[in-house]
């Protein structure tokens, strides 16, 4: 009776957290599952014209908080126009993901948990964009961020 109960309480603590980190992408789903490897990445863009203004690719990295608090290690990040990636590093035991928005341009990375490294990227114009974490509930928390590009 002992062990019945143990597995009801460990199912009744998984059940929940296997639904954290679900995403709202249509594309395929033929990752294998992996939440440590490479992310994918689902971009979508309004391009209503012109160019973004060339340059280098530019790299930003932020990291999820190892102690579980829903937030960022940065809240504030700075950028030039062009292309650019937020790779988040998850030191944490939840899932996170990075999701960059604004002016027309959504790009999310995939959710990770511990040890996983999720990536967005997208082309940007001058302007203010938001990254956050797209998992339930985590944006709302305070897991957000604002992204300057001039």
């Amino acid at each position: 009776m002992r062990a019945l109960s143990l597995i009801v309480l460990i199912c009744a603590f998984a059940i929940p957290v296997a639904g954290c980190g679900g995403d709202d992408d249509d594309g395929s789903s033929g990752s294998g599952g992996s939440s440590t490897g490479a992310s994918n990445t689902t971009t979508r863009e309004n391009t209503g014209g012109g160019a973004s203004s060339g340059g280098a690719a530019q790299t930003l990295k932020i990291a999820a908080d190892p102690s579980g608090a829903l937030k960022f290690d940065k809240s504030s990040l700075s950028a030039k126009a062009g292309k650019v990636t937020i790779v988040m590093d998850n030191p944490s035991d939840l899932p996170h993901a990075v999701e960059i928005e604004g002016s027309g341009v959504e790009a999310v990375g995939e959710t990770v948990g511990k040890g996983g490294v999720s990536k967005a990227s997208a082309d940007v114009k001058p302007g203010t964009y938001e990254f956050y974490c797209p998992v339930d509930g985590h944006k709302q928390a305070g897991m957000e961020g604002t992204l300057t590009v001039k």
